[in-house]
């Protein structure tokens, strides 16, 4: 398999942070954007912009045809059953949080809310604070040493107080897919409903909402190669209509009065205010790249990527790897060695890569360790690119012992 990356000339950032001297090796944080996305934007910013939903002139339906095609586009990448069956947030972070607020008045005291050990801030602290508000439960799924979700202690935390389950697909830290289709059943079961937080998943393969068969599933543009500050929250229908709306203001409400309102279903009932419109459409347009892509030669590329990193850290002395990482990415530590030392050296030579606890504080607690580096891959990067993180890994260490 080449390491020689077809699409590298799409993203044109790359070319001026090479002459730069700058390898991007954080793509799970944040991704760089081809060209089809800039030229998405552009077109709308120069063409006219409208509000959607709210005018007849021609810009404002415009806009509004083009922020709706957005929606449909997302709904095909799942495979939702219904354009309607996506709601547009502010990020993943903004859906979490939409899912929180909205599913409140489904938990009583004393019931039970389960994540797992390995969750992002962002998949752990509006349930921690959803169940300090309803005096409920939260029920953490231990991992085992592979870095996945321990199925057989999750049969035995899940039970007939569970009320809501919420998980990663694919770790931010220790890159493993979690084994869903074992575990969402299990919650099943017990009649809870179930998040799958899709932030890092969604980036590596197409998923299928119906085979998957979640309730909800939560995604960011700014990974999936798109504009920041936008992301989806895809729900089943009938999974939706349990929501209550929990931001109000315009566009969101059918009747308003001064003592009384009625406010839309889904999608639109939850899309209070103007939203950010230029970036949803944006988002359909990276869409409309991504579908075009030979996806069998994706994913051959980004394993052929993965395993190359791996085989060179594990044959560097005192280089230990965070679990069993699969896809994309890896988090590792060095013997005697502390991560934000090594990512200030690695940044000083041009290589990009990720130092810290990586918005999952607790997971390094029970690593034992206070952080670690992280190297995330894109469909962009190829051999060069770790061949330059190697080198500079090598003279680092040099330093540093």
């Amino acid at each position: 398999m080449s390491l020689i990356s077809p699409w590298r000339a799409d993203f044109p950032a790359l070319e001026i942070l090479e002459s730069q001297g700058q390898t991007y090796l954080d793509s799970a944080a944040t991704s760089q954007k081809p060209q089809a996305l800039i030229d998405a934007l552009l077109g709308y910013y120069t063409c006219g912009t409208a509000n959607v939903h709210r005018a007849q002139h021609l810009p404002a339906e415009r806009a509004t045809r083009a922020f709706e095609d957005a929606r449909i586009k997302v709904a095909r990448w799942l495979n939702a059953s219904s354009p309607t069956e996506i709601v547009f947030t502010r990020g993943a972070t903004e859906a979490l949080n939409l899912l929180a607020y909205g599913l409140e008045h489904l938990i009583e005291a004393e019931d039970e809310i389960v994540i797992s050990a390995l969750e992002h801030h962002a998949n752990l602290l509006p349930w921690q604070q959803l169940a300090r508000r309803r005096g409920a439960r939260l029920v953490v799924l231990p991992i085992d040493t592979h870095g996945m979700i321990d199925l057989e202690a999750a049969a035995g935390l899940i039970g007939p107080r569970t009320r809501l389950l919420a998980v990663s697909q694919l770790s931010n830290v220790l890159g493993t897919w979690q084994p869903l289709a074992e575990l969402l059943p299990l919650a099943k079961q017990q009649g809870a409903l179930t998040v799958v937080d899709g932030a890092q998943g969604v980036v590596h393969g197409r998923h299928d909402m119906q085979a998957m068969a979640c309730d909800f599933y939560v995604l960011s543009s700014h990974k999936l190669y798109g504009p920041e500050g936008v992301g989806a929250l895809y729900g089943r229908d009938e999974s939706l209509l349990k929501l209550k709306h929990w931001q109000f203001g315009g566009e969101m409400v059918r009747v308003a009065d001064f003592t009384h309102a009625d406010f839309h279903a889904a999608p639109l009932g939850f899309e209070a205010g103007t939203p950010p419109i230029g970036s949803i459409i944006g988002l359909g347009a990276i869409l409309d790249y991504l579908s075009k892509l030979d996806a069998a030669a994706v994913t051959g590329h980004e394993q052929a990527l993965h395993m190359k990193l791996l085989a060179g850290l594990e044959v560097r002395d005192g280089v230990k790897l965070l679990c069993a990482p699969q896809t994309a990415l890896a988090s590792f530590t060095v013997e005697g060695v502390h991560h934000s030392d090594l990512a200030h050296l690695l940044a000083e030579q041009g290589i990009a890569v990720r130092s810290g606890t990586h918005c999952a504080q607790p997971l390094m607690k029970i690593l034992g360790i206070d952080g670690a580096i992280r190297v995330s891959l894109g469909l962009y990067n190829d051999g060069v690119d770790l061949e330059r993180f190697f080198g500079a890994l090598d003279h680092s260490l040099d330093l540093l012992r």
